[in-house]
């Protein structure tokens, strides 16, 4: 007895997502902050933005932090942003002798400068931290 030759059967199909679906949503599209922010784009509670208006942030999963984190994965006082050197640029994070660490950009780290776009991972939340900071035009001579 010959197979049945079925074109669709057993067939593995190809699902192609259109190029303007394939990339992460932009979460901010609508929102214009003034601070910078810490967005969680991966874990509990994504989607949450926290503008960070002080110039010193603390992270933890104790209510008392400046963003509060609710998952046992976060040490009650994790990390802390220096946010103070902002204006010219600087911008720091700092491990405060959490148990799973804090990371940034890949690589776990005691101490960090962060840039505009930095992932910040603090137990199993992904976060991007953004300056908002307003572009300055610099004017050069001929």
């Amino acid at each position: 007895m010959q197979p049945t030759k079925n074109n669709d059967a057993g067939a593995t199909k190809i699902f192609r997502m259109p190029a303007t679906d394939a990339t992460s949503p932009d979460l901010m599209a609508a929102a214009t902050p003034s601070h910078p922010t810490l967005t969680i784009v991966k874990g509990p509670q994504m989607g949450s933005t926290f503008e960070l208006a002080d110039s010193i942030v603390t992270i933890g999963r104790d209510p008392s932090n400046t963003v509060f984190l609710n998952d046992m994965t976060v040490s009650r006082r994790h990390a802390r942003l220096d946010l103070s050197g902002l204006e010219s640029g600087l911008a720091t994070i700092e491990d405060l002798g959490s148990l799973n660490g804090t990371w940034v950009d890949g690589a776990i780290v005691n101490r960090a400068l962060l840039k505009d776009g930095s992932t910040i991972q603090v137990g199993t939340f992904r976060m991007i931290f953004h300056t908002n900071r307003k572009n300055v035009r610099i004017e050069t001579g001929n």
